[in-house]
């Protein structure tokens, strides 16, 4: 009698093996599409833009065609791709965190805050006229958007209980309209040339960097990615609530510390470059969770390449379309048109007054 006992459970462990084994092969699969398809969203930023350029152009004229090819889209192609990995991620991050699904950077008013610091940088002239240069403006827009991010958690900790999601969103769109407003009475006692060039900036252009700020952006990105790549399982635990993710050994408020200090870092070195790129830290999140299921230690590389391509390919959309309407287009309005109207299905859903259980 004890036999066919032995063999179900034999089966049984067999069968849940088989699973594990086409379950991993999946993942595999689908992160291996993911890198393809990055790779593929370089190429194709790089071969394309506003200017046409031969292969043969390139192999035979070591001035014009290499400038633009290696000079000017892959240094862009390159920004693009960190900074929508970057926002990516932190959306995903912050999602987590905060078990709301309408978290991002920019909702919360973190892109805001990060912006109103590095507003202060280059008012100031810090940004152009210290010896560090670009490593400057990322550390003033992480002070911004820390500020930001803190003055948020605040208010949802005052919101009576299960209100705390409502209250986190309307508490991002006043910081939001705060640096708003202040950045705009600093545009107005800048000089004019330094004030256009902010106005531009805000606007969310991602421009050919210099190498030095290229380095100094993936730089401060990647400390920050590696720091939310490691609390991807504690941020799992998170779901829980609280109390019960206390109780798994996780220390919680140290958890928060570290993802808002990651979070704020990330994202006030991409902001200090591409000026406020809202949405992609909903939108791609939201869409892979339904991929790649809800455990972060997935779901965030996969925003994270996944969200490097959407940038790139947005970059590159609105370089092709320089030709239809003579300027290049913002891509942070790229952007708000797929985003706006997520968020806005989203909320009429239901889905933001939601807050972790405690």
């Amino acid at each position: 009698m004890t036999l066919p006992r032995a063999t179900d459970a034999g089966l049984a462990a067999v069968d849940l093996e088989a699973r594990k084994n086409r379950a991993n092969s999946v993942s595999r699969f689908r992160f291996a599409l993911a890198l393809f398809f990055l790779f593929a969203s370089l190429v194709l930023a790089v071969a394309f833009g506003s200017d046409s350029v031969s292969l043969a152009e390139l192999l035979n004229d070591r001035g014009h065609a290499r400038v633009i090819i290696f000079e000017l889209r892959l240094r862009e192609a390159l920004l693009a791709a960190v900074a929508g990995a970057g926002l990516a991620l932190v959306g995903a991050a912050f999602q987590a965190l905060m078990q709301n699904p309408l978290a991002e950077p920019f909702v919360l008013g973190v892109s805001g805050g990060a912006a109103l610091g590095a507003t202060v940088a280059i008012a100031s002239g810090l940004a152009t006229t210290t010896l560090l240069g670009a490593a400057v403006t990322p550390v003033f827009a992480f002070l911004g958007g820390l500020a930001a991010t803190v003055i948020v958690e605040l208010v949802a900790a005052r919101a009576p209980r299960g209100e705390s999601g409502a209250a986190v969103l309307l508490a991002g769109v006043m910081v939001n309209s705060i640096c708003a407003a202040l950045i705009t009475v600093g545009k107005l006692l800048v000089p004019p040339e330094r004030a256009r060039h902010m106005l531009s900036w805000l606007a969310g252009f991602v421009e050919v960097p210099s190498t030095r700020a290229l380095v100094s952006v993936a730089l401060y990105a990647g400390v920050g990615l590696v720091v939310l790549m490691r609390d991807a399982g504690p941020l799992n635990l998170l779901s829980l609530g609280d109390e019960t993710a206390a109780s798994l050994g996780v220390d919680v408020r140290a958890l928060e510390r570290r993802v808002v200090l990651a979070s704020s870092l990330i994202v006030g070195a991409i902001v200090s470059m591409t000026g406020i790129i809202g949405f992609l830290g909903l939108v791609v999140p939201h869409v892979l969770r339904r991929v790649y299921g809800p455990d972060l230690r997935v779901l965030l590389p996969a925003s994270a390449l996944w969200g490097a391509s959407a940038l790139c390919l947005c970059d590159l959309g609105s370089r092709v379309l320089f030709g239809a309407v003579g300027t290049k287009l913002p891509v942070g309005a790229l952007t708000a048109l797929v985003g706006g109207p997520l968020f806005l299905h989203l909320l009429a859903r239901g889905a933001a007054p939601s807050s972790r259980a405690t």
